[in-house]
């Protein structure tokens, strides 16, 4: 490693324990999870209700889509908003998972 790529990653590292917190992945429209309905919503449906996905991948031989934002906090609870949309080989989607942390209100 040399001597400024180490330094840099020094910045980088203390600027995230100032900044206190650190987000990945992307927003996302989380009110509108309720519309999802399974065997019914298509891909370009959930596509156009939530964007483009933030991953990507195969679950049981089903295309995932995932949207998700993640956000760490060095002082506080940590904030996660993650769903895990599963389409079956129509494009229609077969299942999905919402989980937040916190809770969401009303979702208990």
């Amino acid at each position: 490693m040399t001597r400024s790529s180490a330094l840099r990653g020094l910045a980088l590292s203390l600027a995230l324990f100032l900044a206190g917190c650190l987000t990945v992945g992307r927003d996302f429209p989380a009110d509108q999870v309720g519309q999802i309905q399974i065997g019914k919503t298509t891909r370009d449906d959930v596509h156009r209700m939530f964007g483009e996905p933030w991953r990507t991948g195969i679950e049981d031989g089903r295309r995932t889509w995932t949207y998700g934002r993640y956000r760490y906090k060095l002082f506080g609870a940590t904030e996660t908003l993650d769903l895990v949309v599963r389409f079956d080989p129509n494009g229609v989607v077969a299942s999905y998972t919402f989980n937040s942390a916190p809770p969401l209100d009303g979702s208990l």
